[in-house]
């Protein structure tokens, strides 16, 4: 692993856990106020490609972190759907 795929991998990494704190927030208020599921959607597609595209130029630190940030845009994309107005 180079530098930039173990500085790639934090980021990854700590975006990971971010999108943890959304996840908690809308899971305690069961609700779903400005937030656009589309952006979090399309950003959870581009965690998807990651998943493929960091081992093919053999990046793992990245693909570790991203394999973080895909699961948690997905559990929030998930809630976004449960708690959605409509």
């Amino acid at each position: 692993m180079t530098w930039s795929d173990n500085v790639n991998g934090l980021y990854e990494a700590l975006g990971g856990f971010f999108i943890l704190l959304h996840i908690l927030k809308v899971a305690r208020d069961k609700s779903v106020k400005g937030v656009s599921i589309t952006a979090t959607a399309f950003f959870a597609s581009w965690g998807l490609w990651n998943l493929y595209y960091y081992p093919s130029l053999g990046q793992w630190a990245s693909f570790a972190g991203g394999l973080f940030v895909v699961t948690a845009n997905l559990v929030w994309v998930y809630l976004l759907l449960k708690y959605r107005r409509g």
